[in-house]
């Protein structure tokens, strides 16, 4: 396998560190319009199989030239969601495989924004699932840890777990604190943004998709690994676009546990006018407010040093089985102490970034195949969870 991997930041550097343990692909380009840090990164694998590349992920013409010049065969897409489509496209016209980890943009109903959906999260793929399907290609969308292993584990628990599901809900929850610093997101605030301050979406098998206001229906979550309860949330999230897809389940949430500060935080760039992505006139100069809000905040993936504590990210699931009633939370915890002396990547971006080499290799084996625009609960859940392990990651099951 020959892999194009665009995106040198935080989860595409905790990529290579991963992947360069493995042996199941043969090349793997690193692109990122900083050219610098795509050799830094390509380097820093220490592997003759890694090398830099520059390119603009906006450039649909750049990228299917450069998956030509290096042969590969599957693009991995490691960017923020904002480059999605041209990767998306780039990836098909080229003939390759692609996975991403966070899907195409919403964008609010006009009218009734905490009421309706308007253009939802992977909409825009959706519509080119017929091509993929032509082609024999596969686009495997929303292979992180949120989406990605939370969809895997929905669909090993309406599998092998449950005869009948009432309730599917990721729960994501942390103890992180960042030393030196007020406030410091662990995960790109570009894309933070994005989610927490769009309407969030829920499903409901009888009214379909619908949306509410943000930061609705809070609840306190009591997480495993030491981190205990943390209120969440509802916030935007594919999996809620994504499960009912392919799994029966009367209703599907997804819920953030974000702090009562974070989200005041929010709540102000939202009311400054902040979180805007189209640029306004700064003397000579036209920026996007969000662009200076992210140029502000310290990067997440220099964070490692200085951060404490654990996150998890898990699926809760309620039904019944043999007639009777359960519930269980199955979860992924990642200690940002392991993963930094292990792999030198903190622990969010860690636990996003093993998701999609787990899937490659999966796909390079041939144990997940399909042609056509799937999301991780289209494919068998145990063969993941099983390499999952095998890569020294182990999940967890707790009956509620």
């Amino acid at each position: 396998m020959r892999i194009l991997l665009v995106g040198a930041g935080g989860v595409g550097g905790a990529v290579t560190r991963i992947a360069a343990r493995r042996d199941f692909f043969d090349h793997l380009v690193v692109a990122d319009h900083d050219e610098a840090r795509a050799v830094s990164v390509a380097a820093a694998a220490r592997d003759p199989r890694f090398t830099p590349a520059r390119v603009d992920a906006s450039d649909q013409r750049a990228v299917e030239a450069l998956l030509a010049e290096h042969r590969c065969d599957v693009l991995l897409n490691a960017t923020d969601p904002r480059f999605v489509m041209p990767l998306f496209r780039g990836a098909l016209a080229a003939g390759v495989h692609y996975l991403d980890m966070a899907m195409s943009l919403s964008r609010p109903h006009p009218e009734r924004p905490h009421e309706l959906t308007g253009v939802k999260l992977g909409d825009e793929q959706f519509a080119l699932a017929g091509a993929w399907e032509e082609s024999g290609r596969l686009a495997l969308v929303g292979i992180g840890v949120e989406p990605g292993l939370s969809d895997v584990f929905a669909r090993y628990a309406a599998d092998e777990l449950f005869d009948e599901i009432e309730e599917i809900g990721i729960r994501d929850g942390a103890d992180l604190t960042v030393d030196g610093y007020d406030f410091a997101p662990s995960f790109s605030i570009w894309t933070t943004i994005e989610e927490c301050l769009n309407p969030p979406v829920v499903y409901e098998k009888d009214r379909g998709w619908f949306t509410t206001a943000p930061f609705s229906e809070p609840e306190v979550f009591d997480f495993p690994g030491g981190i205990g309860p943390v209120e969440c949330v509802n916030v935007e999230h594919e999996e809620v676009l994504l499960v009912p897809r392919w799994i029966d389940a009367r209703r599907v949430t997804f819920k953030y546990g974000l702090g009562g500060e974070f989200i005041d935080v929010l709540r102000t760039l939202h009311k400054l006018g902040l979180d805007g992505t189209e640029p306004v006139r700064v003397g000579d100069a036209l920026v996007a407010p969000r662009d200076v809000v992210a140029a502000c905040l310290p990067d997440p993936a220099g964070l490692g040093d200085r951060m404490r504590g654990r996150t998890c990210a898990g699926t809760w699931v309620k039904g019944t089985k043999d007639g009777a009633p359960r519930e269980v939370y199955l979860y992924h915890v990642a200690d940002n102490e392991v993963t930094m002396a292990e792999y030198g990547s903190q622990a969010v971006v860690w636990q996003t970034a093993i998701n999609p080499v787990v899937a490659l290799e999966l796909i390079a084996a041939g144990t997940w195949t399909g042609a056509g625009v799937l999301g991780p609960e289209a494919l068998p859940p145990r063969p993941f969870l099983d390499l999952l392990t095998a890569y020294g990651a182990p999940w967890g099951l707790r009956e509620m």
